[in-house]
């Protein structure tokens, strides 16, 4: 389940959380659609008919929504320490795949301290803001 859906279920009494929540998802899911529709698009098949597969894709979202706000009520005690682990997953995976790659490139140290740089900022924004 993707941690975005767990992420809106669990500030399901936070209506201005999950506005913004909701937004950020809804521009985050353009590229995802693209991502669907325009490799099918290229093999070949009609645009119209790649767009409705891109459009089926993201139909699941709702539905992760659903079983995430029921999860959350089964498993709200443990909820923060599962969302951290699982951002630091994505930290983790991000930087053991950019950072070697940009090193075959000649750029390893640009990519590692623009990761730290991108570290300390998140985390300074996180304190600051609460």
């Amino acid at each position: 389940m993707c941690p975005t859906k767990v992420i809106v279920s669990y500030n399901f009494e936070e209506l201005s959380i999950n506005r913004n929540l909701a937004i950020g998802i809804g521009i985050q899911n353009f590229p995802e659609g693209l991502a669907v529709s325009l490799p099918l698009a290229g093999c070949g098949m009609s645009k119209w008919k790649s767009f409705w597969y891109g459009q089926l894709s993201g139909m699941v979202e709702p539905l992760a929504g659903v079983i995430g706000a029921a999860a959350v009520v089964v498993a709200e005690p443990l909820l923060p320490y599962a969302l951290a682990f699982a951002a630091g997953a994505m930290v983790f995976v991000v930087i053991n795949e950019v950072v070697p790659e940009a090193n075959t490139s000649g750029n390893g140290q640009l990519a590692s301290w623009t990761a730290i740089a991108g570290f300390i900022i998140m985390m300074s924004l996180d304190v600051g803001l609460g």
